[in-house]
């Protein structure tokens, strides 16, 4: 009864979704090997319609064990998959750079292995982005199935499988709608402030 749990807040994007000619992916989040990146771009690999898939953040070692060079990894793996005409290492943004790779993408897609929360995953949908995610961190509160995206395993072809399951542009408007609305309310910052608020008062 004493534990009160406030989940992180964010300001909901109103810009309205325009759909891109070519599908747009995206990733955004620290370049580490616990994000299981090369899942993202073994799915891409699969699509059968035209896309582009672009990678945003800077390689971090998570731990003082991890080998370093995943980035390096990473590009030559889209290199063996003749994928470097569809896919763009775009390195480290800030958060203002970020919000219009969010604005111009369709879809957001993260393989991740864990997460404490998932920061970019908050942010990809208070954006309107339908997500297609593991289920870490924050993606199990605001991805309902089928609904707001698609919870998925770490095997490429499922990930495949949801992705082409958004070429529908009707559809992920309609998800966008969706997870805007839930993240609104749920993690907006006039709300968590409120809670905050009901909080101190009642101490």
């Amino acid at each position: 009864d004493k534990i009160h749990i406030i989940p992180m807040g964010i300001e909901v994007d109103h810009t309205k979704k325009v759909a891109n000619d070519i599908l747009q992916l995206l990733f955004v989040g620290r370049i580490a090997r616990v994000r299981r990146i090369e899942l993202l771009i073994q799915a891409a690999e699969k699509l059968t319609f035209p896309f582009h898939l672009t990678i945003a953040g800077g390689e971090e070692k998570t731990s003082s064990v991890t080998r370093s060079g995943y980035m390096k990894e990473l590009r030559d793996l889209a290199q063996k998959l003749n994928l470097n005409n569809k896919i763009s290492f775009v390195g480290r943004k800030t958060q203002e750079e970020l919000k219009e790779y969010y604005r111009m993408a369709d879809i957001f897609v993260y393989p991740s292995k864990y997460e404490n929360f998932g920061q970019p995953l908050l942010e990809a949908g208070a954006h309107g982005l339908p997500i297609v995610a593991t289920p870490v961190g924050v993606a199990r509160d605001i991805i309902i199935d089928g609904e707001t995206g698609y919870l998925t395993s770490s095997d490429p072809k499922v990930i495949s499988d949801h992705i082409h399951l958004l070429q529908d542009n009707s559809l992920r408007q309609q998800m966008g709608t969706q997870i805007k609305n839930l993240i609104r309310k749920n993690f907006d910052w006039e709300n968590i402030m409120n809670q905050y608020l009901r909080l101190y008062n009642s101490l």
